[in-house]
């Protein structure tokens, strides 16, 4: 967000010593009364002037009720003040789904989060997990982006799914819908489809960084999702080839990458973070 030209005040909602990704982690998670504590502090300083927020992973419902309050107001400050929110709770693992936060998260997700949010970015797992209703075919995740509309969110990206590709077995979709209501009380709804190729390694922090740039390329392109959509997807793409180009190296040939090698490489990534080259395009359904 910075490298693309916003101000960020950052919360760190836990301070690990690495990512969740590899076999061991330390630290702390922050709860509510911290959360609190550094809001008023950013208040006492008339600081808390807000366009966005944005939140992913987190641990702890308090914080995550906290959150909520905290959106609540600045959104009474600030009534064009968009709220982006990646629902962080589970994935899909070779077909079978598990929540990998605490379980008492997801009614505080579905009841007081996904109700205040504009912005939404599940994967098919949390969609799911969010409305209640698994996704078979495309027509039952267009049904479920739906539900999710009806809970609040104008824009909904589904980052990921096991759905069949057209393009075939190598491509990943990701599925995104916005709905707009017009003056006059009409309401209209622009639902793409987006195809990427599978890279075939475990990332950790691909979902943050979609959120990220979503975003960011909504900002620049506020009426016009396919587009912020294949330029975050095309710089994804950019960033996880990178990565596993450069992991593959480090590892030698035959291994198989470690979660460290597999680190995204994002410093290096940045003229395509920037200004990336499409190389992904959306379908218009």
């Amino acid at each position: 967000l910075q490298v693309l030209g916003f101000e960020v005040d950052t919360v760190n909602s836990v301070q690990f010593s690495n990512h969740t990704g590899y076999a061991h982690w330390k630290g702390q998670v922050l709860n509510s009364d911290e959360l609190h504590e550094l809001y008023e502090g950013l208040k006492l300083n008339k600081v808390n002037r807000y366009d966005y927020v944005l939140t992913g992973y987190t641990r702890d419902k308090s914080f995550l009720g906290m959150v909520v309050d905290i959106v609540q107001e600045l959104k009474q400050q600030n009534s064009n003040l968009v709220y982006v929110c990646d629902p962080v709770m589970g994935d899909k693992w070779s077909g079978e789904g598990s929540m990998y936060v605490p379980k008492d998260l997801l009614p505080v997700y579905r009841d007081k989060v996904v109700p205040v949010a504009d912005i939404i970015t599940p994967n098919q797992f949390e969609a799911e997990l969010l409305t209640g209703r698994k996704i078979y075919t495309e027509k039952d995740a267009l049904e479920v982006m739906d539900m999710l509309h009806a809970m609040g969110p104008e824009t909904v990206v589904i980052t990921s799914s096991d759905l069949q590709a057209p393009l075939g077995n190598d491509y990943l979709i990701a599925l995104g819908s916005h709905r707009k209501t017009k003056a006059d009380g009409t309401r209209i709804t622009q639902r793409i489809r987006v195809e990427s190729p599978k890279v075939d390694a475990v990332f950790v922090g691909t979902g943050d960084l979609f959120a990220a740039m979503l975003l960011a390329w909504t900002h620049k392109h506020p009426n016009n999702l396919k587009v912020a959509c294949e330029k975050t997807v095309s710089a994804m793409q950019h960033v996880l080839q990178r990565t596993i180009k450069s992991a593959k190296v480090q590892a030698g040939e035959g291994n198989k990458p470690n979660s460290a090698q597999l680190e995204l490489r994002m410093v290096q990534s940045k003229k395509d973070i920037e200004n990336p080259e499409i190389i992904v395009k959306a379908t218009v359904l």
